[in-house]
């Protein structure tokens, strides 16, 4: 039981000084978006292999198997490769999964290598 007192007193003054905040009416301030969402992964991931070649120029390599397509673009910055399947049988296939990694094969934020690919010379 004096444990329990213990922290009873312990806690009260704790709980007083929450009261002594002064509380604000201004909603918190959030920082800006960097980049708009079709600036990253939004913007590729459910695109077809139009709107990418459209975004980043030619793919560096195009191979496809059944209705399974994937896409690369490289750059000295990033490789990307994307994914393309359909969505239901006979449909259009579609970006589902990126991959990005540096030209030595480690991993890299794919957002920024979207980024990056997006301001290489053969892009629109």
């Amino acid at each position: 039981m004096a444990r329990i007192a213990l922290t009873v007193r312990i806690a009260t003054p704790l709980i007083l000084l929450a009261g002594c905040v002064p509380s604000t009416s201004e909603p918190p301030v959030t920082a800006p978006r960097s980049q708009a969402p079709a600036a990253g992964l939004d913007g590729v991931l459910g695109a077809t292999a139009r709107a990418l070649t459209d975004r980043f120029g030619p793919a560096d390599l195009d191979v496809r198997e059944g209705s399974a397509r994937k896409l690369q673009f490289g750059s000295q910055v990033c490789v990307l490769d994307a994914y393309l399947y359909p969505r239901s049988a006979g449909g259009e296939a579609v970006v589902t999964h990126l991959d990005a990694r540096l030209p030595d094969g480690r991993d890299v934020d794919r957002a920024s290598c979207i980024a990056a690919l997006s301001r290489r010379p053969q892009a629109r």
